[in-house]
């Protein structure tokens, strides 16, 4: 491992810093050109009205050089032909403004070009560059412990640098070594339940953190594999009055005149483990009119025919926030299901008195929290139970719930 992280360690920054300084030099070489563009349009700006000035100048003088010639011609002729150019020469002189000249712009006001160069740029650029990057022997953050979920793993991670403030942290995974690391997760939490997973099959995790107050992510984390042996939550699928997303996760009440009980598709749920209902990120995404038959929770047993959970060998709560353990309400009342709700169930065995299949004592000691409230109760079967069934229903149209 130290030397494959220090071989790639080297590679990343030899090609960092051939990148750097390709761009660098792309950046120069477009400031120069722009630079150089400035000094042709100001040359070109200022000269114009020069060259102008010069014309009328030279073709002043060139008048006044001819009429010069023609004077001198008209002295030196013949005394008949004196009189008559002189004459010309006289009324060409008149019309000639030979004492007008186009005013030439003192010397201060022309242009004179120059480049300012402030060299307290290498300055700035070395004392950037010297601390431009580091070489960490460790990550800050590191995977700590999967935790297997139904269709899912719940990843947790932790600092190892204890000097390091984490703002946020960056959770990627991906399924086969050779493909990419995927996005999964970013946020301040120091951990994430991973959805949508296929069981035993391993998947590469690996995560990173952004100090506070920065920009740049830290180095990754080792990869590391987990897995899932847990077949994902499923509802049954065909009942009428339920429609399903095509991973079956997630059941919508439809506008269906049929109402019953939607179970889970197999005894998915065992002892230990938390049981969710809630919309794909927030909770319960909709929510229909309630009804007090309306009802979430878990049982022993499918029974077809049923309208609600509430009845024995169940336990479940109601859209209004009661509590039914065997069919029969509980003092203890939680909140109302609304919009964004999110229920849970966790249940672990307290177990007394012989357990059989024919008969026997069986308790679960049952907590279910919703909304930053819970109950807690002991549930009593009549035979031992190493997995249940999940199950909702609901009177009216438009209930939308996910189960993990």
């Amino acid at each position: 491992q130290i030397k494959d992280s220090a071989t790639s360690t080297r590679d990343v920054l030899e090609q960092h810093f051939s990148d750097l300084k390709g761009t660098l030099k792309k950046l120069l070489d477009e400031r120069l050109t722009s630079l150089l563009q400035e000094v042709d349009v100001i040359e070109q700006e200022s000269i114009k009205p020069l060259d102008e000035c010069q014309k009328l100048i030279e073709h002043g003088v060139s008048t006044a050089d001819d009429l010069l010639r023609e004077g001198e011609s008209a002295v030196d002729g013949d005394v008949g032909q004196q009189n008559e150019k002189l004459c010309n020469f006289t009324k060409k002189a008149l019309h000639i403004q030979l004492d007008s000249l186009p005013e030439v712009p003192s010397l201060v006001d022309v242009p004179c070009l120059s480049a300012q160069l402030d060299d307290c740029l290498l300055t700035i650029l070395k004392n950037q560059i010297f601390r431009h990057g580091t070489v960490a022997s460790r990550p800050p953050v590191q995977l700590e412990e999967f935790v297997e979920k139904p269709g899912g793993i719940l990843v947790r991670w932790c600092k190892v640098d204890e000097d390091f403030s984490a703002q946020d942290y960056r959770l990627q995974f991906r399924k086969s070594p050779g493909s990419p690391f995927e996005d999964v997760y970013v946020g301040s939490e120091p951990e994430f339940l991973v959805l949508h997973m296929d069981p035993h099959v391993d998947y590469q995790f690996r995560v990173c953190a952004r100090g506070d107050g920065r920009q740049e992510w830290s180095p990754w984390s080792v990869a590391q594999t987990g897995r899932t042996t847990l077949v994902p939550h499923e509802w049954t699928a065909g009942l009428e009055g339920y429609s399903l997303s095509s991973r079956r996760n997630i059941a919508l009440r439809n506008d269906s005149q049929s109402c019953g009980v939607l179970y889970s598709k197999a005894p998915t749920y065992f002892c230990g483990q938390t049981l969710t209902f809630r919309q794909v990120l927030l909770g319960i995404e909709t929510v229909g009119q309630p009804d007090r038959r309306d009802s979430l929770g878990v049982c022993a047993e499918q029974r077809n025919g049923d309208e609600s959970l509430q009845r024995d060998q169940a336990v479940c709560v109601s859209t209004n926030g009661a509590v039914f353990v065997n069919g029969k309400e509980m003092t203890n009342q939680l909140p109302a299901v609304t919009s964004g709700s999110t229920v849970t169930f966790d249940m672990e065995v307290v177990q007394f008195g012989p357990c059989s299949n024919e008969g026997g004592n069986f308790k679960l000691r049952v907590t279910i929290s919703s909304n930053n409230r819970e109950v807690v109760f002991d549930w009593v079967l009549d035979q031992c139970c190493g997995s249940l069934y999940f199950g909702c229903s609901f009177s009216y149209p438009g209930w939308k719930v996910l189960v993990f």
